[in-house]
């Protein structure tokens, strides 16, 4: 994994990241940035004025899911996307995952405090979410410009995925004037390259984000 190399998180907020080795948390400002002391990273990644540019409400709107279905938010942080998903899918099960060990902790007590029942915390691998079951939606926000390996990342992902099932990717595009530095940033038709190569294919592209592009992908042939 490369080291976490991410927005200016305190004017602006990101999404979720990937740091080397230590973790997928929703990531700060800095290079290289550990992830200890969730209390304090949670100001940072749930702060509200983050939702007028990353619309979460609309962009897990966009994603269709069926109230019991099951998803993986990869790179939960504190569960900026992870407590929404949950109050979406009230009947499914949502597996917030994160490698940083203050994270998952975090994550745990999240879901105890705000009652959120279907909100497991899963500590993950640099190399495998680790997810205890198949799901049906994967959502990676600011995550995929941190994988190495990408192409072996998401095939084996793909096993933890229910038939049909689809992988969501949000990161930021060039011209954002938030973000990680311009050359750690992958463009949107790299990614479809990548995921294409790893036997997914493009299903939809939603345009609403304005810093981000929003992909999603399934694996295998036709829908």
């Amino acid at each position: 994994m490369r080291a976490i190399s991410t927005a200016l998180l305190m004017l602006a907020l990101a999404g979720a990241g990937l740091a080397s080795g230590t973790s997928y948390a929703q990531s700060p400002h800095t290079h290289q940035h550990s992830f200890s002391g969730a209390e304090h990273w949670a100001r940072v990644f749930d702060d509200p004025e983050r939702d007028a540019w990353q619309k979460p409400h609309q962009v897990i709107e966009a994603l269709s899911l069926k109230p019991d279905a099951a998803v993986a938010d990869i790179g939960a942080g504190t569960g900026y996307f992870s407590a929404r998903l949950a109050h979406f899918v009230p009947k499914g099960r949502v597996y917030a995952v994160d490698i940083e060990p203050d994270m998952v902790k975090y994550l745990a007590g999240r879901a105890k405090r705000e009652g959120l029942d279907n909100l497991t915390a899963v500590t993950g691998a640099a190399d495998d979410a680790r997810l205890p079951r198949r799901v049906d939606l994967v959502l990676m926000v600011d995550t995929y410009h941190h994988i190495d390996q990408r192409e072996a990342y998401f095939r084996k992902l793909a096993q933890s995925l229910n038939p049909g099932g689809r992988i969501a990717i949000i990161d930021f595009n060039a011209r954002s004037e938030m973000g990680p530095p311009p050359a750690a940033r992958i463009e949107a038709g790299r990614v479809t390259s990548e995921m294409s190569a790893a036997g997914y294919r493009l299903e939809h592209e939603h345009g609403f984000l304005p810093n981000q592009y929003f992909l999603v992908f399934r694996f295998g042939g036709s829908s």
